[in-house]
């Protein structure tokens, strides 16, 4: 009997694994904005501790990246993993996958997972989210968001600053410099969800419907930010 050529099997083993992996991609961003959902309406229920409202409603984009979700980056270095949603004309995008660097920021400094969220204030933040990869305060000025869910954010603040920060660790809520922070594309995540010809560009355009894994952080975000 003749033997089968290896790479033959070699190619029949991925195709069987390819679906299992899609799936397990596809599970994986479910988990990541169940978690986003969770840290965001902890954050706003908060008493005078959440994100000011004038801020959130003059968000462009909103990206949550909670803590406790890491993955190691292929080319070295962990990662913690976030969404983040933008503002259309018919209300608020379906998420986009993002990552961001954890060495820049002592992510999980003493052990102790740290959840972040980021005001994309303009069009020039926007356009930097969108690419595949930006270091915050290089290629976007950056600044501490204030707090007090109804209190007047600073003129200068929320005019010079084009993405505002936040930081929660150990239950505390604040304004958190992230300047030197890296954020990149995760187009794993994007393609698990959307589709492998997805570009990262159509989702905040609003070409795709938001999944109903989301739904709930979209509703809570459009109570919160308006829109």
């Amino acid at each position: 009997m003749s033997k089968i050529p290896f790479v033959f099997l070699s190619t029949l083993a991925l195709v069987a694994l390819s679906p299992v992996a899609s799936a397990s991609d596809r599970d994986d961003d479910v988990r990541r904005i169940d978690r986003a959902t969770q840290v965001f309406e902890e954050i706003m229920s908060a008493p005078d501790k959440g994100i000011p409202h004038n801020l959130l409603e003059s968000a462009k984009c909103i990206a949550i990246i909670p803590g406790n979700i890491k993955f190691a980056f292929v080319f070295g270095g962990n990662y913690g993993r976030g969404i983040a949603t933008c503002r259309t004309p018919h209300g608020w995008s379906a998420p986009m996958f993002l990552a961001v660097e954890e060495g820049s920021i002592g992510y999980q400094a003493g052990g102790s997972s740290t959840d972040l969220v980021m005001l994309f204030m303009n069009d020039h933040a926007l356009q930097s989210l969108l690419s595949d990869k930006f270091k915050i305060g290089a290629d976007a000025t950056v600044a501490a968001g204030p707090l007090g869910r109804d209190a007047a954010a600073g003129t200068d603040l929320k005019l010079n600053a084009e993405i505002l920060t936040y930081s929660r660790s150990k239950g505390v809520f604040a304004g958190a410099s992230l300047d030197g922070t890296v954020v990149q594309a995760d187009h794993s995540g994007n393609q698990a969800m959307y589709g492998a010809n997805v570009t990262r560009q159509e989702i905040p355009e609003g070409k795709f419907q938001v999944p109903k894994s989301a739904e709930r952080l979209v509703r809570q975000i459009s109570h919160d930010a308006g829109g």
